[in-house]
């Protein structure tokens, strides 16, 4: 069969076995698309998100096969400069960080709210008691007393200090007040860290010693207890 202009017409069958014979290049190229398109060609192909990850990973890896070129020394010279960095990365994690996490202890006396004196320490614990608040009372309480002893030169100022530390340390300063001392201590970290709730004997015995200390005389390293002058 013949068309106009005297082309011949192409058979388009395409199967097992059979050969497209004289087949126009645009008819053949509609022809094979069709086919191709059919689903038992496309049974194993990779779904959207495979074929998202693989363009995603082609585009990593021309970055660093492009950042290995740019780099002095290529490949070898990337990994050095990626170590490079992830160590100033550290060095300035650690230096930047650790003074932030130990500038006051999880146990610390001290709330991180600016310094108080101990008046207001005091003058927050007599509210609080007023309003039956014994635990709250308890711990500014237990803050005045401890200021107080910084204030007076028996302490030297240090943040966060904790409860049982500033006992030791006034401790030492005035032995005959250092059971009791400790004692304060273990009833501020009580009420405080580990959930017990403070009583009014609690708080008045704590107030006794913050009123005996006040006018406590400090025994001087290297001096005798009893001694006199």
């Amino acid at each position: 069969m013949t068309g106009a202009g005297g082309t011949t017409a192409a058979r388009h069958v395409i199967g097992a076995g059979d050969i497209p014979v004289d087949t126009p290049r645009v008819p053949a190229r509609e022809a094979a698309e069709s086919e191709l398109s059919k689903p038992m060609y496309h049974e194993n192909d990779p779904n959207f998100l495979q074929r998202g990850l693989n363009h995603f990973w082609d585009w990593v890896a021309g970055v660093f096969d492009a950042a290995a070129g740019a780099a002095p020394g290529g490949p070898a010279g990337l990994v050095v400069l990626v170590l490079v960095v992830i160590g100033l990365a550290v060095a300035l994690w650690w230096r930047l960080g650790t003074p932030q996490r130990s500038s006051r202890p999880a146990d610390a006396l001290f709330e991180n709210d600016g310094p108080r004196s101990a008046a207001q320490h005091r003058a927050a614990a007599d509210a609080h008691a007023a309003a039956l608040r014994w635990t709250e009372a308890v711990q500014e309480r237990m803050r005045a007393l401890v200021r107080s002893l910084e204030e007076r030169a028996l302490l030297d100022p240090r943040p966060g200090r904790t409860a049982d530390e500033a006992a030791a340390e006034a401790g030492r300063a005035l032995p005959d007040h250092a059971t009791r001392l400790r004692s304060a201590a273990r009833d501020f970290d009580d009420v405080t860290y580990g959930g017990r709730t403070a009583g009014q004997p609690t708080y008045l015995a704590l107030r006794a010693l913050d009123t005996e200390l006040d006018e406590a005389k400090p025994v001087l390293p290297g001096a005798s207890r009893g001694a006199t002058g």
